[in-house]
């Protein structure tokens, strides 16, 4: 598609955002139906829940505080139903009067999983069209550590290289992410990347959450969603932690290689108690401490310790208060990425290493408070503030002995850093000739302060400093979002974002590199949703976007194109063929000015100029039978280098093929049990496809029993124990007795073989 072609469609269509505050009522009598949705077990109300009038196409969702409203109704009687995935509210019968308004309290109960009661579509989210999948997905897919939340993304693959304390490398829709250059990650609105990190461009180390804290993800993919700017060019993940705790729990965990892991769950706000307040309250506390020594020969002494403390209140019923808080602490030593040669010529054996000095440590502390109101006219204020302190320090050796054939090339990079934000939304609903317009106004504010450095070491031990300074860097944005149904059927979603960022780098010793630079970027959307029926919905989705930078780069050239547009579009359906069968699957385009990508183990950007990537998603979930369900996700890519050679256009480590699956049973009796898949095809390691990063399948198995008062189980990763690498580089290193000139080849570090895990919880 043209560039221009789209810009112009994308800008014309955007006049419905100028209609948020214009809309005009109904002249004619009309009557509405409000209400709010609440757990009938906790009391809690219930964010996104779909709300139906059986029988006609009227539907909503209930908003931030569990409220809904279903307006412009006649006279009459009607049947409310709420549809959520793994919940069941029984239908409720109003009856209006010309111009009544109606209040009802729908209370829903946990039922066992059934897809033929999934519906595809989204009525306050349309942009969320993962989400049946990944509703489905975070009910069947067992979560035995972090390194399991993030594949919950669908087509999402990750990659770990550094003794596991490292945040893992991220393969999404043709992108090697690196550690999150091209991908959004959030938990409870706080942000996972790191501007201008010391090791990468949106550094991304979710190893502070507690997998067993998390209870929803919502998955945008593309740069078609205006909530979303830096990192947002692949796409979006927002996890979401539980506001209660059915229970409480103490878990214990036992594996090979010296692997043990506790955890406890405390709800310390019991369902009579208060602490604020006398309408529904909960309050929490979660731990996990985490020791492995891993499978390599040098043992990695690898710890973490997660700790969080989350309240959920209704201050009254239009104001609710969130406040959290957590603290996450690791250290971990390292075999890093070894070349094959080394192991072919039996000077190491697979999972040996060059440089044993290798690992790191961190910690991350958050702080963060949301406090949502329900104003007049049905809208609704969301405001956060969050505070992180984070410190980050690692050692890495990935040449070996070509620069410093003495002492080694090992580098420390590390730093110090806060980081202030705020986000506040303003969400209503406007009557428009017969329609409501759904409007959201976004505004926020993130601010890195951050001292980082890039040393040579030998050992730990420091010996010079190749880069070191103090980075301020400041982003300022602002979105409108407009939905409006045209018709019964078809819904139009257009939205404007602007981002305008701050650079300044000061270098402790070279003033050369230091200066300032203010950039920005406006980005249109326009997404277009066909409904033919409640299972079947069709979508066309465009948007611009823009590629991250590094502040170290941004003001050594603060003229050039520092955020690179970037331009995508897709069309799909999410449709359920058969009543227990829900796929979703999207044709895909996205096109970027520039990859930067800034080398943070050598202290330079790197430019592949402008990149053209498409592919296929596929997403499919079926239930055999009433306990037993099978899914499976397919993802094809294709990226180039729009202005290299053919020899030399391929994008280094983009993935061409990847498909993640597996099949499950849920007995009523407690019994769980899933046999899981994962495959990566071989890929080009550089541009000239003369060196492939190997591909892999791999199998896992879960397995639980879980009654009223405990919970044991045992899981298996790599069960059939074959040999795969997880990251892999084309790397040019020396080994001691080596030429100068050293060698370029594959270097990887070594995936997980057969690992067996027991557990065991109590509940109380």
């Amino acid at each position: 598609m043209n560039p221009r072609f789209l810009r112009f469609h994308l800008l014309g269509a955007l006049f419905l955002c100028l209609c948020s505050t214009t809309g005009f009522a109904q002249t004619s009598l009309s009557s509405s139906i409000r209400g709010i949705v609440t757990d009938s077990a906790s009391g809690q109300r219930l964010p996104g829940v779909g709300i139906r009038l059986e029988g006609l196409t009227a539907a909503t969702a209930s908003d931030a505080l569990g409220a809904f409203r279903l307006g412009n109704l006649p006279a009459g009687t009607y049947t409310v139903r709420a549809t959520a995935l793994g919940y069941r509210s029984p239908a409720t019968t109003v009856t209006l009067g010309a111009g009544a308004t109606q209040t009802v309290t729908l209370r829903l109960s946990t039922v066992a999983l059934s897809l033929r009661e999934v519906t595809v579509s989204q009525p306050r989210d349309p942009n969320q069209s993962l989400a049946t999948i990944t509703q489905i997905d975070r009910v069947l897919r067992p979560l035995n550590s972090a390194q399991d939340l993030l594949p919950l993304v669908p087509g999402l693959f990750i990659a770990q290289h550094a003794g596991g304390g490292k945040a893992e490398q991220i393969f999404i829709r043709g992108f090697d992410v690196d550690h999150g250059t091209d991908f959004n990650v959030s938990v409870d609105g706080l942000p996972v990347n790191m501007v201008s990190h010391a090791h990468g461009q949106g550094y991304a180390d979710f190893h502070f959450t507690i997998p067993e804290t998390i209870e929803a993800l919502k998955v945008y993919k593309g740069p078609y969603t205006a909530r979303f700017g830096d990192f947002a060019t692949a796409g979006s993940g927002e996890f979401i932690t539980k506001t209660s705790l059915e229970q409480s729990q103490v878990k214990l965990e036992v594996g090979q290689f010296d692997t043990r892991r506790a955890l406890v769950l405390l709800d310390v706000l019991p369902k009579d108690k208060h602490l604020f307040t006398q309408n529904s309250e909960s309050a929490y506390l979660a731990t996990e401490y985490y020791f492995s020594n891993s499978y390599f020969d040098a043992k990695q002494h690898f710890k973490r310790f997660n700790g969080l403390g989350k309240y959920t209140g209704l201050l009254s019923e239009r104001t609710s208060l969130t406040v959290l808080g957590s603290h996450f602490t690791s250290n971990w030593d390292a075999s890093g990425q070894v070349p094959e040669r080394a192991i072919r010529e039996g000077t190491i054996s697979r999972f040996g290493s060059i440089d044993p000095s290798e690992g790191g440590s961190t910690n991350r502390t958050n702080a963060s408070a949301i406090l949502t109101t329900t104003l007049s006219h049905d809208a609704v204020l969301r405001q956060q503030a969050y505070f992180v302190n984070y410190n980050f320090n690692l050692y890495s050796n990935f040449t070996f002995f070509l620069d410093k054939p003495e002492d080694g090339d090992e580098i420390r990079q590390n730093e110090q850093r806060n980081i202030y934000g705020y986000t506040g939304s303003y969400e209503r609903d406007t009557p428009l000739g017969g329609r409501t317009l759904h409007s959201v106004l976004g505004v926020g504010t993130r601010l890195d302060d951050l001292d980082l450095a890039l040393r040579n070491t030998v050992n730990r031990e420091v010996r010079d400093t190749i880069v070191s300074g103090h980075i301020y860097e400041q982003n300022f944005n602002a979105y409108l979002d407009e939905t409006l149904p045209l018709t019964d059927h078809l819904t139009v979603n257009a939205a404007l974002r602007v981002d305008y960022f701050r650079f300044n780098f000061r270098e402790q010793r070279d003033p050369a590199l230091s200066g300032k630079a203010g950039k920005g970027r406006v980005s249109p959307k326009l997404n277009l949703y066909y409904d033919l029926t409640p299972n079947v919905q069709f979508f066309a989705r465009s948007g611009f976007g823009f590629h991250s930078n590094d502040a170290r780069a941004v003001v050594l050239d603060p003229r050039a194109n520092v955020l690179p547009r970037a331009i995508g579009y897709e069309v799909g359906s999410t449709f359920k063929p058969v009543p227990s069968l829900v796929v979703n699957t999207a044709l895909w385009a996205l096109h970027l000015q520039d990859e930067l990508v800034y080398v943070g183990d050598g202290g330079f950007t790197e430019s592949s100029g402008r990149t053209r990537r498409y592919g296929v998603d596929l997403a499919l979930r079926y239930q055999l039978t009433r306990t037993l369900f099978v899914d499976a996700d397919l993802n094809y890519n294709h990226g180039r280098l729009v202005e290299a050679h053919p020899d030399s256009n391929r994008i280094p480590l983009a993935p061409t093929f990847t498909s993640i699956g597996g099949l499950t049973l849920k007995q009523p009796s407690g019994l769980s049990a899933s046999l899981r898949y994962r495959r990566i095809n071989d890929r080009p390691a550089n541009e000239f496809n003369s060196v492939r990063a190997r591909g892999y399948f791999l199998l896992d198995a879960v397995v639980s029993y879980t009654r009223s008062r405990f919970q044991v189980g045992a899981s298996i990763e790599n069960l059939l124990n074959v040999e795969w690498n997880q990251a892999q580089f084309d790397t040019q290193s020396r080994l001691p007795t080596e030429p100068a000139e050293g060698f370029s080849e594959l270097h990887f570090t070594p995936g997980t073989p057969f690992f067996l895990k027991g557990n065991v919880s109590v509940f109380f």
